[in-house]
């Protein structure tokens, strides 16, 4: 998915948004239960780009017409490396209605749930619209 990976390459988060389905689903690597809606995913990756360094896509697997995509990619978390992919599906209307990430090895993935778990109150109130456009920062 074009759009999708030069958004996230260019720091676009507007764009990226623009890409959800209202129904999307988004499934962590570290949280069990998956996150379904636009607002919570949108959440969800505005905090990801604060604690992922150095991110890069390295791999896009899938064709530009197909309706699933997969989106290798390399970043840090504090001194941990980790290598993920983002599982797309896109719907009939060309948006993203199933997002799931994985990431490794599992000490990555450890300090990913950490960076994000401090995170995660800010990330609700973002999401149930509790917090003002100021705090979207």
């Amino acid at each position: 998915m074009r759009a999708f990976r030069e958004a996230v390459e260019a720091g676009d988060l507007e764009a990226v948004e623009a890409l959800l389905a209202e129904d999307v689903v988004f499934t962590s690597p570290v949280v069990f239960k998956p996150y379904p809606g636009k607002a919570i995913t949108a959440a969800i990756l505005r905090a990801v780009v604060q604690v992922f360094e150095d991110f890069r896509y390295v791999r896009e697997i899938g064709g530009p017409d197909g309706s699933d995509h997969a989106l290798v990619f390399s970043a840090r978390v504090g001194d941990r490396e980790l290598t993920g992919c983002d599982f797309l599906h896109v719907n009939e209307d060309g948006l993203i209605d199933d997002f799931m990430v994985m990431v490794r090895p599992l000490s990555g993935a450890q300090a990913l749930a950490e960076a994000m778990g401090a995170r995660f109150e800010q990330i609700a109130k973002e999401a149930s619209g509790a917090a003002g456009p100021s705090d979207r920062a």
